[in-house]
């Protein structure tokens, strides 16, 4: 009887550890999976920031060659004008001026994701 009751437990106990084997199998599976998912996803984040954050970067150049030739226009049209004489295209190129340079700032303040860290600089100690 008692072996009986014996080889009954050892199978019920055999059983449930192949059954728990399995779900945690599947379960690391799962999450194996899953982490494999978000690598890609912060894999795929990453490259969007990079392009944002390069399209921006290209925007900004395109503006301040623009904010250049406007001030360099807003100086040619200052240089012609007299101090009794002050043209309204006068103010409205220094208006303009203004308006874009307020914008490239805004742009400059508007990186995207976490700022890239520079490479620390190793300085060589001279030798002795």
């Amino acid at each position: 009887m008692f072996r009986r009751l014996l080889l009954t437990a050892g199978a019920a106990l055999l059983s449930s550890a192949g059954t728990l084997y399995v779900s945690s199998h599947a379960s690391s599976q799962a999450v194996l999976a899953q982490a494999a998912q978000s690598r890609v996803e912060k894999e795929m984040l990453d490259r969007q920031l990079k392009e944002a954050n390069k399209r921006r970067q290209e925007d900004i150049r395109k503006d301040t060659d623009k904010l250049l030739q406007l001030a360099t226009e807003l100086k040619d049209a200052v240089d012609k004008t007299n101090e009794h004489v002050l043209s309204i295209d006068v103010v409205r190129k220094a208006d303009e001026v203004e308006h874009l340079a307020h914008q490239v700032k805004q742009k400059m303040k508007e990186a995207i994701g976490p700022p890239n860290q520079p490479e620390p600089v190793v300085i060589p100690k001279p030798p002795l």
